[in-house]
């Protein structure tokens, strides 16, 4: 039996609403103060595969002070305008030992469930650079 997970968005007549979690809300649709679905699509891709990555970097215990990702998607021209490619920018600070986080970050990308998800539909890619 798998994990459950749960979350309730109430929506006005127009594209905002609001959606409630146990942890939080956000605000979603249309508007500069409110997050789009691919917005949301990409927050997970980068919260699954950090917290995947960060487990298996503190197993090897490669240390490092932060990391920056910057997330890029291009969807298609066809309807349904799935997700065509995403691409994970990735910028590690402090880093101790690069060769261990390179592989924590390989390994990142096999074991995220959202990132292997997505590669059903779009070409998925990441790169790492240190500062």
């Amino acid at each position: 039996m798998g994990n459950k997970i749960s979350a309730k968005v109430n929506f006005s007549n127009e594209f905002a609403g609001e959606l409630f979690m146990e942890e939080g809300s956000v605000k979603i649709g249309a508007g500069s103060d409110r997050l789009g679905p691919y917005t949301l699509l990409l927050g997970a891709l980068a919260s699954c595969y950090y917290v995947t990555f960060l487990d298996i970097a503190k197993k090897k215990r490669a240390e490092f002070s932060h990391v920056e990702i910057q997330l890029d998607g291009e969807k298609r021209d066809e309807i349904p305008a799935t997700l065509k490619q995403a691409s994970l920018k990735i910028k590690v600070y402090g880093g101790q030992d690069e060769k261990a986080l390179l592989r924590s970050f390989e390994l990142a990308s096999q074991y995220c469930s959202v990132y292997q998800t997505l590669a059903f539909a779009a070409e998925m890619s990441y790169t790492v650079e240190f500062a």
